[in-house]
This record gives structure tokens, C-alpha cells and sequence, in this order.
């Protein structure tokens, strides 16, 4: 590959799970199809992805601020450090915006000087570009919908239940008692209706820009960065170099091998862990494609629909006959008939997003 992107696309088993928790199953209609179509966004991907290589590195995310304001707490702006030294941030970008008067740069008198400190919007892309966690095919994902129930009623001493009128005021046994009389309401049990999970096989697209993985932009015009994380990453050992966009600072030989080790891991090995879902599914990983070309990754993972079948219905295909690297494991020998898989294929995977990465001449672009 002579490339400066390397596309990836993997092919998951998803059962009975939930994605979000909000409003329920995240969901997009298909116009083709007409049906509901399960999704994770992207940034659910993308944070489980970072997530996992902060976990492998053994390192703490970036520190956040959160902004609120007045009385009520109103919420404002939430900023990052905007540095690269943490991983996270490296890998996920930043953006930290100021506005009108704020947005100018202002002078800052100190004991024997005065200089221009910056304040004007800065802002990073991420080097890895991720799609939405969704089916193969529309027709190759599913979504089921039951009522559940948070149930406490085998045990009813040992739990207490409140009961108010319109008024606040609490209500004695006495009175519920008499509120209960001729029903069969339990006070120890909640419904939790409408209650969608989606099962199926569903792929992600990840596009790694190999020029922006471990470079800065230094331009001014454009910042990336202020002047002060400018000079504390050359103290780390950052390096001043060049690439497509201008100047920019090149992360040190060391910083790049151990993210490249962790980054090729969790991109094959990542799972779903963020507070938006539940329902645990191990999402087990069928095959991965590789390739500098996005178009080659969606030929080798794909579905063809089934000219022979009188409703549509969709096959998913393995093709290895594409100009890809295309890796299956066993569990896909359950789901596509056929497939040449190895026990060995996610290592090997690992191994060839460690090399494509690795090969990359980081530090001299131009």
C-alpha cells in the first residue's frame, strides 16, 4: 500500500442488545426496504474505540471542564485541554471555540514583560473517520420490541413504598390501602414499555488518515494548538516537520509505536461499554477487510439479495477474490457457508494494521 489512508471494515454477530438508552433502540427508517434499521453512532464507536486503548495503555483520559452558569445552572460550553500528550485526545481531535471579543488575542502584562496570549478558536479533526454500527443489509438486522418490568413484588417486606397526594402529602397504609381496594395495581413493580432490541449482522467503516495520526498542524492561521502547548511539545520530544497541510509537530518514535501496538488492537477488539447502552451481547467479530481503497472493503463485506426468493431477502457475501486484506474467523462459518476462516485471523488482522501503520514515514511527509 502506498496509500496515506488504510480503510477497515468489520463484520459483528449482534444479539438481543440494546445500543441506547434513550427513548429506546436507536433507529433510522429505510426508505428502500421500509423498515426500522438498528444503529450505534459513530461517537459511541469512536469513544468505545478510545476507550479501549486508554485501557490497554493503562492511561487516564484527558480532563474535561464543564461550564454552567447562574443560579439555575444553565449549561455552557464543555472544553479539553486541547493536547496531544493525551492519547484520547490525539486520536479523537478537539474543538474549543470562542466568540466576538473573546475570539482576538489579548495582552497579558506580567513582571517584566507583556505578551499576546491566545484565545482564538482552535480546533483538531481526528485522524480516524468511523461510521454508525449498522446492519449489513436492512434486511439482515432485526428489531424486537417487549415490555419489561423493574419487579420488587416477591419480597415485599423488605422493600418501602411512598405514596403522595396532588398535595405532597404522604399517604399512610391506611390510605393506600383504600386506593388499592378493587384493583390489582402493585406498587412494586414498574413497567417499562415499548422496550427495543435489535439482533442481526451489522459492519463499521473506519478510515485512518495516516497524515494526521501523529502530526499537529503549527499553522497559526488555522491553529491546531496555542503557543504554549507549541513549545511543551517540543520539550517532550516532538519533533517540527511537514506534511500535506504545512507545518506540524510529529509525536516521538516511542509515543508512536505503543499507541500504533494498542490503536491496531481496539479497532478489531473494541465492544460497546459507554454509559448510553445495556443489555450486554459479546458482538463477536466475523471478518474484517482491509485495504487503502474504501471501495475494495465494501466489495469483500457485503450482501446480495436473493434473486431466487420471492419476498427480498439478502445473503451476506465474503469475497476474497477483491483486491483486500480479508480476515474470518470461525464463529463466521455459522452465519456464511463456505467461508475460509482461521482461529488466528483477528491476530493476523492486528498484525497487518501494525505493519501498515508502522510503515509510514511519519516524519517525513514531504
Amino acid at each position: 500500500m502506498n496509500n496515506a489512508f488504510i480503510y477497515l471494515r468489520g463484520l459483528k454477530s449482534v444479539d438481543h442488545t440494546v445500543f441506547a438508552v434513550e427513548e429506546g433502540q436507536k433507529r433510522y427508517w429505510d426508505p428502500q426496504f421500509q423498515r426500522e434499521v438498528a444503529f450505534a453512532s459513530g461517537q459511541q464507536i469512536k469513544r468505545s474505540i478510545v476507550e479501549d486503548v486508554l485501557t490497554n495503555l493503562n492511561l487516564q483520559p484527558a480532563p474535561i471542564t464543564f461550564y454552567f452558569e447562574g443560579d439555575k445552572l444553565k449549561e455552557k460550553e464543555v472544553t479539553s485541554p486541547a493536547n496531544p500528550l493525551y492519547i484520547d485526545q490525539l486520536l479523537t481531535g478537539w474543538m474549543i471555540a470562542k466568540s466576538g471579543e473573546a475570539g482576538k488575542a489579548k495582552k497579558v502584562k506580567t513582571a517584566d514583560t507583556e505578551k499576546s496570549e491566545d484565545v482564538r478558536t482552535i480546533k483538531r479533526r481526528s485522524p480516524l473517520s468511523i461510521s454508525a454500527l449498522h446492519p449489513l443489509h436492512p434486511l439482515l438486522g432485526t428489531i424486537s420490541s417487549e415490555n419489561i418490568s423493574f419487579d420488587r413484588s416477591d419480597k415485599p417486606g423488605i422493600h418501602k413504598v411512598v405514596v403522595k397526594d396532588t398535595n405532597g402529602k404522604v399517604l399512610n397504609e391506611e390510605e393506600i390501602k383504600a386506593l388499592l381496594d378493587g384493583t390489582n395495581r402493585s406498587l412494586l413493580r414498574k413497567w417499562i414499555p415499548e422496550n427495543k432490541r435489535t439482533s442481526g449482522l451489522f459492519i463499521y467503516d473506519i478510515a485512518i488518515d495516516l497524515r494526521t495520526l501523529f502530526s499537529v498542524s503549527t499553522n497559526l492561521l488555522e491553529p491546531e494548538l496555542d503557543t504554549k502547548t507549541i513549545e511543551e511539545l517540543k520539550n517532550k520530544g516532538w519533533t517540527e516537520s511537514k506534511n500535506v497541510f504545512g507545518d506540524c509537530l510529529v509525536a516521538p518514535k516511542e509515543t508512536r509505536e505503543k499507541v500504533i501496538t494498542a490503536l491496531a488492537h481496539s479497532l478489531l477488539n473494541w465492544r460497546i461499554t459507554t454509559n448510553q447502552s445495556r443489555t450486554f451481547s459479546p458482538m463477536a467479530t466475523l471478518a474484517v477487510a482491509v485495504s487503502d481503497n474504501a471501495q475494495k472493503i465494501a466489495e469483500a463485506i457485503r450482501a446480495a439479495l436473493d434473486s431466487e426468493s420471492e419476498k427480498p431477502k439478502a445473503l451476506p457475501v465474503i469475497d476474497d477474490t477483491v483486491d483486500a486484506h480479508l480476515f474470518v474467523t470461525p464463529i463466521c462459518a455459522a452465519y456464511i457457508p463456505g467461508v475460509v476462516a482461521t482461529a488466528k485471523a483477528l491476530k493476523e488482522a492486528e498484525e497487518k494494521l501494525i505493519h501498515l501503520m508502522s510503515e509510514y514515514n511519519y516524519t517525513s511527509q514531504m
